[in-house]
């Protein structure tokens, strides 16, 4: 099996798949699984940290993007944000909004992939939490930024978290093989599954799921980009004019020098 070429896209795109999505939303739901979403005592702290540095009162439109189905963006509303989230999977949006209405919560959700996101209105702060923002090609990443950029008000903030290349350290790349004759995460038939570890140049890795069933064969490729404080700084000034904070995480610990994740809050410059 040939290694993929850098960012190498996805035989089969995931987010709303029809089995997949429901294991995924599972994952968003289960407050103790590392996961989709972090644990929920840290998704409680860093809404703390957040709304105690970028406090409703002065920075009350607040975009959540890759919001999923909606945690981070009720714990916002209850803090006095004026919310507004997106994210691209059709049935995450879905049950934020069934939850919305039934906890009476006045919150905007859009389905849409944020690379094509293109809204009028100006936000105070926009969140792209749990390390979203590597997942995306380099080219991407400038095309988000900018457009962040774009849609923040002067002095809005921007927070964000990345992996560093603490995060796989020490790991080779390898290839293992599994049968699920029950059905799992890919699909809910009898598959066998060729997961691979690659590492490329440039603190890059990817995790790839080769699925194989009696139909079809599909591949999914889940790249990852690691961060350097300098490089993140350099990615951010390519797009705009920013005053630039780094934390060790996104609940606002202090930055060390062998921290896993980066976060940065970024004020918009004019």
């Amino acid at each position: 099996m040939q290694k993929p070429y850098l960012y190498e896209p996805s035989s089969n795109k995931f987010w709303n798949d029809e089995h997949i999505s429901k294991g995924m939303l599972e994952a968003h739901l289960n407050k103790e699984w590392e996961a989709a979403t972090r644990k929920y005592d840290f998704v409680i702290n860093s809404v703390e940290w957040i709304s105690s540095i970028a406090p409703p009162s002065q920075k009350n439109k607040l975009l959540d993007l890759g919001c999923g189905p909606g945690i981070y963006a009720e714990l916002f509303k209850h803090k006095g944000y004026d919310v507004t989230g997106v994210d691209f999977s059709e049935r995450s949006i879905n049950y934020a909004i069934e939850s919305a209405k039934k906890e009476n919560l006045d919150i905007t959700y859009i389905c849409q992939d944020y690379l094509e996101l293109d809204l009028e209105e100006k936000f105070d702060l926009i969140t792209l939490i749990y390390c979203d923002f590597g997942v995306l090609s380099d080219i991407n990443r400038q095309l988000l930024l900018k457009k962040i950029y774009s849609m923040l008000k002067n002095d809005g903030v921007l927070i964000l978290d990345v992996f560093t290349p603490f995060e796989h350290e020490g790991k080779n790349e390898c290839k293992n093989w599994n049968y699920f004759s029950n059905g799992g995460f890919w699909c809910a038939k009898p598959y066998g599954c060729l997961e691979a570890f690659y590492k490329y140049e440039s603190n890059t890795i990817l995790n790839q799921s080769i699925v194989l069933t009696d139909d079809e064969v599909k591949c999914y490729n889940i790249w990852e980009h690691m961060f350097t404080c300098d490089e993140l700084l350099s990615e951010l000034k390519a797009a705009g004019i920013w005053n630039v904070e780094f934390y060790s995480n996104i609940m606002g610990e202090k930055y060390i020098n062998n921290s896993k994740t980066l976060c940065v809050v970024a004020r918009k410059e004019m």
